[in-house]
């Protein structure tokens, strides 16, 4: 039975890596391999399959991730990012810098992906631990949980992007109604998350490299202006395209400029040589200064894009050998709310394969032909299964290993951390959704 074989594989990569301290980046592909040889795929096409998925997931990664590394690493050695965690204490003071962290990670969450935000976030939480000398979880879980909530229940992001298309609904309506379920849940959950006793237990360290360890005087420091410009030009930048995209601004000439320039990858590329200009030769800095940080950011980067790039080759296997078309399969003759049908498929989808593109993909296409007679609100069900696809964020997940690896945390811990409140937020999103298709009833929207 393939989910059996994604149980096994999940525990026999658990034992490799916790009692047998293989690394992560090993460990996934020799069990990735086993997987591909249980599911029947050629031992001749293994190789290919692994180098897709790797492929797949780094070409996706590998730009955000390292030019956001980049971004954050001039920001740190620079003290913009010193600057601009000082001004947040200095408004929000130490108590409330949990709920200062859940705002900015929803307002720059809104429009842009996870793996994009959190880059662009984690040099500014980085240098709050250190400022507080507070855990790195006490800052920096809020801001993760938030940032997933955005990028999991709201279009633009790609998922809920794709299900609003193929129930034909409104991608605004989505938005709108979404915003009622994700900003409460995920608020809630961030805020709550850190104060567990199982989550207090844990005191990670920062990774190092990620982050200078000098303290700044304040007239070292480049100003509050600058420093909030460059860490926000991203956001402009793609928050902006999302914006011209979701209004239907045209497809011309111009329209091509700003998606251009608000891609990510794009987005990352313009504010690095802005961070190096702006932090560099303007403040009477070097550029082979600046170039060293951008040297050690990457070799920083280095391992957790390797571990990242095997959590792809691990998810192609089980996409490949067949594990989301014996879901589906599986599922189809289930007669129950289309509302719960289609977050249940997601939710199993999301746990034996990783990726919730797939995930709310293929729930989408189960839950479609239930959606024409059911009197459901299509933009309803969008939020149905994009709040399936967040739930258990395991070791299938690349997500899961960027988390791990930039908090620094053992993978059991992660699981602790990460599984748990995944799990839970997508529970409170049904709940949500559920609550929703009865208001929106009562309304006679």
């Amino acid at each position: 039975m393939p989910l059996v074989v994604v149980g096994i594989s999940v525990l026999v990569l658990l034992v490799l890596m916790t009692r047998l301290k293989l690394n992560g980046f090993a460990a996934l592909l020799l069990v990735a391999v086993g997987v591909a040889l249980v599911q029947g795929i050629a031992m001749e096409k293994i190789p290919d399959v692994l180098a897709e998925g790797i492929g797949d997931q780094i070409g996706d990664t590998m730009l955000t991730i390292g030019l956001g590394a980049m971004v954050g690493r001039v920001l740190g050695d620079s003290g913009a990012a010193q600057r601009i965690a000082g001004r947040l204490l200095e408004v929000c003071g130490p108590r409330w810098v949990q709920v200062a962290m859940v705002l900015t990670a929803m307002l720059i969450g809104v429009t842009m992906f996870y793996e994009v935000a959190f880059v662009i976030i984690v040099p500014i939480a980085f240098t709050l631990v250190r400022v507080t000398r507070a855990n790195l979880l006490w800052v920096g879980l809020p801001m993760s949980i938030a940032l997933s909530t955005m990028h999991s229940f709201l279009p633009p992001h790609p998922g809920p992007t794709a299900v609003a298309a193929t129930f034909h609904a409104s991608v605004g309506l989505t938005l709108f109604y979404g915003l009622f379920i994700a900003v409460p849940v995920g608020a809630f959950i961030a805020l709550l998350w850190p104060r567990l006793p199982f989550v207090r237990a844990m005191n990670p360290t920062i990774p190092k490299g990620l982050v200078g360890e000098r303290v700044f005087e304040d007239d070292e420091m480049p100003g509050m202006g600058w420093s909030l410009s460059v860490a926000l030009l991203p956001v402009v930048l793609i928050a902006g395209a999302a914006v011209a995209d979701l209004a239907g601004a045209g497809d011309g000439g111009p329209m091509h400029f700003v998606a251009f320039i608000g891609s990510a990858p794009i987005a990352l590329l313009l504010t690095l040589l802005v961070a190096i200009w702006a932090f560099g030769p303007r403040m009477g800095r070097s550029l082979a200064e600046v170039s060293a940080s951008c040297k050690e950011a990457a070799q920083a980067m280095a391992m957790i894009l390797l571990v990242i790039g095997a959590g792809g080759a691990f998810k192609n296997v089980l996409v490949e050998g067949g594990i989301s078309d014996y879901i589906k399969d599986a599922t189809d003759g289930w007669s129950i709310s289309p509302i719960i049908l289609a977050w249940l498929i997601a939710a199993i989808l999301r746990v034996a394969l990783g990726s919730a593109t797939v995930a709310v993909v293929t729930a989408s296409g189960v839950a479609l032909p239930l959606l024409a007679g059911s009197g459901v609100h299509p933009e309803v069900l969008v939020l149905a299964v994009s709040c399936g696809s967040i739930a258990l964020s395991h070791v299938n997940d690349p997500g899961f290993w960027m988390f791990k690896e930039y908090f620094n945390l053992s993978v059991l811990d992660a699981i602790k951390a990460r599984t748990t409140y995944t799990t839970v937020l997508a529970i409170l999103g049904l709940g949500g959704v559920l609550v929703l298709e009865l208001v929106l009833d009562a309304l006679k929207v």
